[in-house]
């Protein structure tokens, strides 16, 4: 990996790390919650070996009878419950903090993937999304559920055993002390590359799982044109690829493991050798000339595999880092690349126009000039067409006008910028929309038509039926369609959604290509009824093909970067 590289990923690493610290949120109060817990677990186990190292000096040593020291097993046992409740209510508290941030990341998702647009996010698969809205977020959730809360409780358990230690015998804590070091070190050494690993594993799923859904939905083309097989290799090598990545997270991670195991053992037996030699009067310091006790021994020993656990279980938790640093390099991502509109000149004053474009440049997300400058106005009541082949930038200057793509010049409805009525959430009250490609809910005919207006009534439903001559296809108003508009036609599907549009109280009609798709039959049905519905409405159309039905007052040309108007009132 060259130098560059290498910086890159520490600069992406360091960024990703600080846009976790910075998502707690309202969970602060579940990861204190958590520490407590994982502290008291801490200091029970403390009691406990200082209960049972007691039981057994005054039993085996001090010969005192059991019912003199019985109150030491109570102690033992009240510990035991203690620390038994402590981890559950560690464990509740940490999943519901994961839990909780999962879920504000989500609605933060989803947010941001509201502001870019339809436009945005058709670049990239479905399988991409679904990776990043589920899997990603998911692998989040250990990170701030057991890691973040581990690094602050095996720093209070170790200092809270090194106090209760180095009273006793200095040796005993000098090597839990100078290991302590080693196993934070060497995890971070074995590590390294632990994020970038991840990070590949992610991007290798997210190819996998729009890999997969594409050739899903393509499934009829694969089999028409006779390549299942070379789409089945094509699946086979993309799983292939991200098995083997997993397995190089897997590597580290259990790397990881290994090494804390070591370093630990070797702490251990250096604690125990060292006893087992005071014992036997081969070792005679450390113990600040009182000799060494079997409470000490005992007490020590008991208490060195405690030290290491909590460093071992974030050992544990390392690779939870790893995967949340890879998640948090894309999810802090997402929308970096969209060019947001310019707030600078934005006004609002009373204007003539209902739509008014002046010097209009429509960009694409990354900031592309896709079409203008354009600039045309609109009148209430007025009706306008743009005309011009495929790639002219018809589409572009609708997805600007539904405030889907960003822009430089003017773009106003209503006199308000729609920058600045997107910003406001006044945009699409103002305007409806009918498309080339009719989207209809899994549901009944009336709740896709109350979409329009939530508060229609029955018989409105059923005028707006008629004048689609919805009732050809329509029995009842609680007749059923199913996924991707299954059970009516595209030339149906295109006449309940027009009825739709229809429903909604909006002054302003946009019509994209909405007979496109359509045979000559639903294409008049189509157009009569848009003829009924934008008589006293402003309307503008984009289309190939001007219908015969609707008398425009202006048709603009666009052949590249320029317009022609051809018509005007």
């Amino acid at each position: 990996m060259s130098e560059v590289t290498k910086n890159d990923t520490k600069k992406a690493n360091a960024a990703a790390q600080a846009w976790l610290l910075q998502q707690p949120g309202s969970a602060k109060g579940l990861h204190i919650g958590t520490i407590i817990f994982g502290g008291l677990n801490g200091a029970l186990f403390i009691l406990q070996a200082w209960s049972l190292a007691s039981l057994l000096q005054a039993m085996v040593i001090d010969s005192m009878a059991f019912a003199d020291v019985s109150h030491y097993l109570w102690f033992v046992l009240a510990a035991a419950v203690g620390r038994a409740l402590c981890l559950y209510l560690k464990e509740t508290l940490g999943f519901k903090a994961g839990e909780q941030i999962r879920a504000e990341l989500r609605r933060d998702l989803l947010a941001k993937m509201d502001a870019m647009g339809p436009a945005h996010i058709a670049r990239y698969s479905s399988g991409h999304w679904t990776t990043v809205l589920i899997e990603q977020i998911e692998d989040v959730q250990d990170y701030y559920a057991k890691y973040r809360p581990q690094m602050m409780i095996a720093a209070v358990i170790a200092l809270s055993i090194l106090i209760a230690v180095f009273p006793l015998n200095w040796i005993a804590g000098l090597i839990l002390l100078g290991t302590l070091p080693l196993i934070p070190l060497f995890m971070w050494i074995v590590g390294q590359g632990a994020a970038d690993a991840n990070r590949r594993n992610f991007k290798a799923l997210g190819q996998l799982s729009g890999h997969f859904l594409d050739r899903l939905k393509g499934l009829a083309t694969i089999k028409l044109f006779n390549q299942q097989e070379s789409q089945t290799r094509a699946i086979a090598n993309a799983s292939e690829e991200f098995r083997s990545r997993t397995m190089s997270v897997l590597k580290l991670a259990f790397l990881s493991s290994a090494v804390l195991e070591f370093f630990s053992a070797i702490s251990i037996a250096l604690m125990a050798v060292y006893f087992g030699f005071s014992y036997l009067d081969h070792l005679n310091f450390g113990h600040y000339g009182l000799g060494v006790s079997l409470f000490t021994g005992l007490f020590c020993l008991m208490l060195a595999p405690e030290f290491y656990q909590p460093l071992r279980d974030m050992g544990a938790f390392y690779h939870a880092r790893a995967q949340a640093i890879a998640a948090a390099d894309s999810l802090r991502s997402i929308g970096d690349d969209t060019v947001s509109m310019d707030k600078a000149e934005v006004n609002s004053k009373p204007s003539q126009y209902l739509v008014e474009a002046n010097d209009l440049v429509v960009l694409a997300s990354d900031g592309t000039e896709l079409v203008g400058p354009i600039s045309f106005s609109i009148k209430p009541g007025e009706k306008l067409a743009l005309i011009g082949p495929s790639g002219s930038g018809k589409t572009s200057i609708m997805n600007a006008l539904l405030g889907f793509l960003p822009y430089k010049g003017e773009l106003k409805i209503s006199g308000q910028e729609v920058a600045q009525a997107l910003e406001n959430r006044q945009l699409y009250s103002q305007l409806t929309w009918l498309g080339q490609e009719p989207k209809l809910l899994p549901t009944t005919v009336a709740a896709n038509l109350r979409l329009g207006d939530a508060n229609a009534s029955e018989q409105a439903l059923m005028a707006a039926l008629d004048t689609v001559n919805g009732r050809e296809f329509v029995e009842d108003l609680q007749q059923s369609i199913g996924e991707q508009e299954a059970g009516v036609s595209v030339g149906q599907a295109q006449r309940l959604a027009l009825a739709r549009a229809m429903l909604k109280p909006a002054p302003l009609v946009l019509l994209d290509e909405p007979t496109a798709s359509l045979d000559s039959h639903n294409t008049q049905l189509v157009n009569n009824a848009i003829k009924t519905w934008v008589e006293d409405k402003t309307c503008l159309m984009i289309t190939h093909k001007l219908p015969t039905q609707i008398q425009f007052n202006q048709i603009i040309e666009l052949n590249g970067q320029q317009q022609e108007a051809l018509c005007a009132n």
